[in-house]
């Protein structure tokens, strides 16, 4: 049972068998396991407390699984309420963008009640890599984990991207250095994924920079929140507020 707030994602799913909803509260009402997935922690509010929200009408001993990608104290917060009503709730933040969602190879950040994820890990098991369904820690522990996530990407995907500019600079085919790369030490995901997107030119978003702006917002928040020195996490922070800057929020960061 499916609501979104554009409808052509909801007319595609109802072509696959699907059954639409007109709001967050009536799919509440048909489901014992709600799973929400929305840009960020206000619409996530919005689509648990707001009018017609999931609060309204899901059931005590049901379980709420947040996958957006929030601030970890909203994360809590939102968990305690739920409790309060009888209902588990759990933060599973995921990584892998577009090309994981489609190949169902996602990396899944869970925190929150262990027993809830056992209720619901065959769910997560359709949308991820089963090794990679991972259980952090308590509520807003999965929002950490998430946050670290985005600091790691952001550090390599900086130091790719300089390393094929001082490959240009030296009259080298990045390419080249791309492959030889690969075969050692300096191997990543993102260098593999992204160094390939980058070499080629190809910014059609999997993942907006917008988003990925959000994110970083949020990784400046929790280090703030916790005083850890993130100097590499800060840097990669105005690279990104120099991209939308520039108009480029809807590329692929």
């Amino acid at each position: 049972t499916v609501h979104n707030r554009s409808q052509a994602p909801v007319d595609a799913l109802v072509a696959a068998g699907a059954r639409a909803a007109a709001s967050p509260a009536r799919v509440a009402g048909e489901s014992d396991v709600v799973i929400t997935m929305v840009p960020d922690s206000p619409d996530v509010r919005l689509v648990l407390e707001g009018p017609q929200g999931v609060f309204e009408t899901l059931r005590a001993g049901s379980v709420i699984v947040d996958m957006s990608t929030i601030a970890p104290a909203v994360a809590r917060d939102l968990a305690a309420k739920a409790a309060a009503r009888g209902v588990a709730m759990l933060d599973a933040p995921v990584s892998g963008g577009e090309i994981g969602a489609v190949n169902a190879s996602l990396s899944v950040m869970v925190g929150g009640d262990a027993a809830a994820l056992e209720r619901v890990r065959p769910i997560l098991n359709a949308m991820g890599n089963p090794d990679k369904v991972v259980h952090i820690g308590p509520s807003g522990a999965g929002q950490v984990c998430k946050v670290c996530n985005q600091i790691c990407i952001g550090g390599a995907l900086a130091s790719v991207g300089e390393a094929f500019a001082i490959a240009r600079k030296a009259g080298i085919d990045p390419a080249r250095v791309r492959e030889a790369l690969m075969g050692g030490f300096a191997a990543s995901r993102v260098l593999e994924v992204h160094g390939d997107r980058i070499l080629k030119g190809n910014y059609v978003p999997g993942f907006k920079t917008k988003l990925y702006h959000k994110d970083l917002g949020i990784v400046g928040q929790t280090i703030h929140e916790l005083d850890v020195p993130a100097p590499v996490a800060a840097l990669v922070q105005q690279y990104v507020s120099a991209l939308m800057a520039s108009g480029r929020g809807e590329e692929d960061y």
